[in-house]
């Protein structure tokens, strides 16, 4: 069997990813961590040849966060295979704004609750 989680190659680029973490993630993180939505999230977590900001194995769910440079078109198209390639491993991608994290954390954390809430395997 292929190994498409948390490949040994990336590890030293997913260390990295969580030493240096944004604002937004570092606030989400602290909602997400320990089980407090009633799940294990993990955060820079491989995926494939990706790697996601936040996983949610059991449910299969990714939480990527967005900032700027997302709104570039070059990178906006880089998102989409990315989200595109993630799907075709059987994950739902949810994807939030910097801003939203920073600004409505309540509704970004009520989105997550609904979409872990709502599926079953």
């Amino acid at each position: 069997m292929t190994v498409i989680y948390n490949k040994k190659r990336q590890k030293e680029k997913r260390r990295e990813l969580r030493k240096d973490s944004t604002k937004a993630e570092k606030i989400l993180w602290e909602e997400l961590r320990n089980r407090k939505l009633k799940y294990k999230l993990r955060r820079q977590y491989g995926i494939g040849y990706y790697i996601a900001d936040f996983c949610c194995p059991e449910k299969k769910i990714v939480i990527e966060l967005d900032g700027g440079i997302h709104n570039e078109n070059e990178q906006r198209l880089y998102d989409i295979e990315r989200s595109k390639g993630i799907e075709e491993l059987g994950f739902r991608v949810l994807r939030f704004k910097n801003e939203d994290v920073e600004d409505s954390l309540e509704n970004v954390l009520k989105t997550i609750k609904e979409n872990l809430q709502n599926i079953n395997f």
